[in-house]
């Protein structure tokens, strides 16, 4: 079985999949989107593809799959890579709805707001997100101090989630993880020695992506 995704490489929620399959060592390949091009407003690519107008999509045996942490889960329970285990499970999906709500939900609109729009978000936004980043961030920061991985000694669907936008760069993103966030950067390092981490642009090599404009200010870039 070949999985086929679809994805562009400035997209984190479809990086979060893309490096699941690598690290699973499942055979697949990208299929390039161009977001850029709106083609995920085209009503015909809806109606074919994913009717929400989001990527990543998980193509399997003509089943379209969306939503990351769905995805994540359903190849999880498949294939059994990276699965959490039984006594797990509402943790898993407790950390995976942290994730989208907050810990992605906030990381990636700043990010966005920061390189990707014609103009620079307002600044009263910007600070509201990087208030919301910082308080999520931390939360992951305390946690893992604790212990190497989301759920404890072994990376799970949880640790690729929120690694979704964490490998961008800080020029990029506003945010000097390194600096700010040790134990995630240290965590950041633990998933990076995966057999087959790669990073988005590079796994991700296809599609088309709104040019990055540089940003006005990046206080925590390195």
């Amino acid at each position: 079985m070949v999985y086929k995704l679809y994805c562009t490489g400035a997209s984190g929620n479809s990086y979060k999949v893309a490096l699941y399959l690598n690290c699973a060592g499942l055979d697949w390949e990208p299929v390039g989107v161009d977001f850029a091009g709106g083609q995920m407003r085209d009503p015909s690519w809806r109606a074919s593809t994913n009717e929400m107008g989001e990527v990543p999509v998980l193509e399997v045996d003509d089943r379209n799959l969306s939503q990351s942490g769905a995805i994540l889960t359903w190849l999880a329970e498949t294939t059994g890579h990276f699965a959490p285990a039984d006594d797990q499970r509402f943790e898993a999906l407790r950390w995976i709805l942290f994730d989208n709500h907050k810990f992605t939900g906030s990381y990636a609109p700043h990010r966005f707001l920061n390189v990707c729009t014609a103009e620079p978000g307002h600044p009263s936004l910007m600070a509201y997100l990087a208030d919301r980043v910082d308080n999520a961030f931390g939360i992951v920061d305390r946690h893992l101090a604790l212990q190497p991985f989301m759920l404890g000694e072994r990376p799970t669907i949880v640790d690729f989630s929120l690694a979704g936008y964490v490998f961008y760069p800080a020029a990029e993103t506003g945010f000097d993880i390194a600096t700010r966030f040790p134990a995630i950067d240290a965590w950041r390092g633990r998933l990076a020695g995966l057999p087959g981490w790669r990073p988005p642009y590079e796994l991700m090599n296809v599609g088309s992506s709104l040019m990055l404009r540089a940003p006005v200010v990046v206080p925590d870039a390195a």
